[in-house]
């Protein structure tokens, strides 16, 4: 798609000398007015440099261009150039891509450089609540960006299968557990346990030291701790699927934390050579205070490894492996400080590329009566947020399409139900906090999820009434442009000459909601260009131009939707 602020930036070199095209293309504005023009160029920095008044430089740069093909209207508005660009000229080359439902929105910045995204990274035998949607959806939208952006994209789900966590998972279910409870409903048995045994170390901290000695004999491959252990991760990976299946999100890799257990001492051993580890308190460390950092825990006093310790062991695997451009981390703000720390180790350890692991973090989400917590089972299932967003879909589609057909109704449902819960989590920035809310996450109402997907489907049914040899001339773009020039057409042709440049941006900033937003503002500018204009009219050549533009919305609403992990139904 044409570049229109580096073509205007070229226009305008000739009376910059000074400026590189590129500095001057920085410079140019997209007035959030329209009528005060598509571009403007602000001219209050070239004062200094031109020793003029900053309205005396916009009126003889307007002046100057002002016989430019480009444009339709050149204006002087003060210190500004106001540019109106040529619309059929526009048009025409925003459409030629817009027409590509396969492409639209891609590019290949990426030239097929591996970027690993990390995401979800639930904890075995601990239940898939409303948290871990944040990980799960950020990161899934964001291995879509950049797939999208033209990367080779590598999905990781980092599981949490080793810890103390275990040993005191072990210990709960010899003195409580029983294997029925476990096989019928794994995860909400394992809570059970696992809450039980916080209970009980109130009274018994000999629980403490026995969790302990069953994680340390874990490590060191006792079979009874190893075959339990295995157990809770399969059962746990079964209630897992059924979620993702839900969110149709897939993982080239579950390499959770026990996958690094036999890579760490090489990363102990080189601290060890290169002087930086020190004793403390019987723990091994690596002082980080000269760089305003609390120190990093390798080790601990029993000689059990942390978290530190695995993480440093996977960030090195993953660049021998993989061979990343980037690693991409999405875990919440509140490991900040951790990331920090263990990126610091590497780059101690003399490992350069560390630069190129990035932690994307994301606000928490809270429950009304608090913060969600395991040990002591206040927590929200995922699966049952999705179940009621689905039912509450299908209650909907019945009440107002009583006679359709109940196999359609139920795809649908999910497809909406399910959308309009993974859309309500990036629709905001995502380092925003959040209080989870039932009416909230079943609102259907306003910018959400449903209104997208209920444009999409106006845009189908416009496509199907229009018919098949209009919808044809429609694809082939064999239309009459200067159909198209209306403020309502217009405003939905700039919304989506901005779409691939705004699935760049999104990647830039690891943001999915910048899309999220982008899609609305298409979604909204359809929905006023259907009301502004009588599409399927009878003047033959009117009508395929306005089809065609209907077929180029829908395409930009499908592809952001797409980006989301979010599907587009053709009927509602």
């Amino acid at each position: 798609m044409k570049n229109y602020k580096e073509e205007i930036a070229k226009a305008i070199a000739g009376n910059l000398p000074d400026m590189e095209i590129s500095e001057i293309e920085e410079a140019i504005e997209i007035p959030q007015d329209s009528t005060m023009g598509d571009y403007a160029f602000p001219c209050f920095k070239l004062a200094k440099i031109m020793r003029k008044a900053p309205p005396l430089i916009a009126k003889g740069i307007a002046e100057d261009i002002a016989g430019n093909p480009l444009f339709e209207k050149v204006e002087q508005v003060k210190a500004y150039v106001n540019m109106f660009i040529s619309k059929e000229e526009y048009t025409e080359s925003v459409m030629e891509e817009a027409i590509d439902e396969d492409n639209f929105g891609k590019t290949d910045l990426g030239h097929d450089r591996t970027v690993i995204v990390e995401y979800s990274s639930p904890n075995i035998a601990k239940p898939f609540h409303i948290g871990h949607i944040r990980s799960t959806v950020i990161g899934n939208s964001l291995y879509k960006i950049y797939d999208a952006l033209g990367f080779k994209v590598v999905r990781l789900n980092h599981i949490g299968d080793y810890g103390t966590q275990f040993g005191k998972m072990i210990c709960a279910y010899r003195h409580w557990g029983n294997k029925e409870d476990v096989v019928r409903e794994p995860i909400t048995t394992l809570l059970g346990y696992y809450t039980k045994f916080h209970v009980e170390v109130e009274s018994h901290p000999e629980l403490d030291d026995e969790a302990r000695e069953a994680f340390t004999k874990l490590e060191h491959g006792e079979k009874e701790e190893v075959e339990l252990w295995k157990w809770f991760r399969e059962e746990s990976l079964k209630e897992f699927k059924r979620v993702y299946d839900m969110l149709d999100i897939q993982f080239d890799d579950f390499d959770g934390e026990s996958f690094y257990s036999d890579k760490m001492q090489r990363f102990i051993d080189e601290l060890k050579d290169k002087g930086i580890l020190k004793k403390s308190e019987g723990a091994q460390i690596v002082d980080l205070s000269e760089f305003d950092l609390p120190p990093a825990l390798i080790t601990k006093s029993d000689g059990s490894t942390l978290y530190c310790t695995r993480d440093i062991a996977t960030a090195v695997y993953r660049k021998e492996h993989y061979d990343f451009y980037k690693n991409i981390y999405v875990v919440a703000s509140q490991q900040n400080l951790y990331f920090q720390q263990w990126m610091k180790v590497v780059q101690l350890l003399g490992y350069d590329w560390v630069k190129d692991c990035v932690h994307v973090p994301f606000g928490l989400v809270s429950l009304e009566e608090g913060t969600m917590s395991t040990r002591h089972g206040r927590v929200v299932f995922l699966e049952d947020v999705l179940n009621k967003a689905v039912e509450k879909t299908k209650e909907i589609i019945q009440e107002k399409n009583p006679g359709a057909d109940p196999e359609t109704i139920d795809d649908v449902a999910k497809e909406v139900g399910i959308g309009a819960v993974v859309f309500q989590e990036l629709s905001n920035n995502k380092i925003k906090d959040y209080v989870f809310k039932w009416d909230k996450v079943l609102n259907f109402d306003g910018e959400t999820g449903p209104y997208v997907q209920y444009t999409h489907a106006r845009c189908a049914s416009v496509i199907r009434k229009a018919g098949k040899d209009v919808v044809a001339k429609a694809e082939k773009l064999d239309i009459d442009y200067s159909y198209l020039k209306s403020d309502s057409a217009f405003e939905l042709i700039k919304l989506l000459h901005a779409f691939p440049g705004v699935v760049v941006e999104a990647g830039e900033k690891y943001e999915p909601s910048i899309v999220t937003r982008h899609v609305i503002d298409i979604a909204q500018a359809y929905n006023r260009f259907y009301h502004d204009e009588h599409i399927l009219t009878e003047n033959e050549d009117e009508k395929t131009a306005k089809v065609a533009l209907t077929l180029a919305a829908k395409n930009g609403i499908k592809n952001g939707l797409a980006l989301l992990g979010i599907k587009s139904p053709d009927r509602m």
